[in-house]
């Protein structure tokens, strides 16, 4: 009778909180010690507050022991924890990677646009990304965003980008729509 491996199962970990490093270094600790592995961290910085998204896998009763220590170690310092358990190897849908890098003139409305559109032509949202800043030489309030896509299989792409640009164009974007490519360091 062969014993079988026990199956990886995933919790999602959100926490928002002060002091970054802190937060990086005690929920990789924490997941060490639960020996848990993290698959896919971010971590970005707001003022003096920070956010991460922990992707971890393990054994059931591994994440449990991740999870019962989670509340204390957030309680303890001040940070507001969310867990989601998460399929493995849920389904994803086949697509092509494209990248879009989108500048403005500061306006509320523009990252709304931008979703709007992309959700209107059924393309699923990867990653997201956007900062504002002011102008270098002027007092104007700058706002930046990066949006990684994942194409429909079948979607005609040319079409894709000329509508994507003529909407752009609308709402007075400097934006571009090209395909992902990899970094290399």
């Amino acid at each position: 009778m062969s014993q079988e491996a026990p199956r990886e199962q995933q919790l999602l970990i959100s926490v928002l909180g002060d002091d970054p490093r802190s937060m990086a270094s005690e929920l990789c600790r924490l997941s060490l010690e639960a020996r848990c592995s993290v698959s896919s961290s971010r971590l970005s910085r707001h003022a003096q507050a920070g956010a991460m998204v922990l992707q971890v896998s393990g054994s059931w009763d591994a994440l449990v022991r991740l999870e019962n220590n989670l509340a204390p170690l957030g309680k303890r310092m001040g940070w507001q924890v969310s867990v989601l358990r998460t399929p493995v190897n849920a389904p994803r849908s086949d697509g092509l990677p494209y990248v879009v890098y989108a500048n403005a003139a500061y306006r509320p409305d523009v990252l709304n646009e931008l979703c709007h559109f992309f959700a209107l032509h059924n393309i699923e949202l990867e990653a997201m990304t956007c900062d504002t800043y002011q102008a270098p030489h002027s007092s104007s309030l700058l706002m930046t965003a990066t949006l990684t896509v994942n194409l429909p299989q079948g979607i005609q792409i040319s079409w894709l980008r000329e509508q994507f640009l003529d909407f752009a164009d609308s709402l007075n974007l400097d934006a571009i729509i090209e395909p992902w490519r990899p970094t290399h360091g």
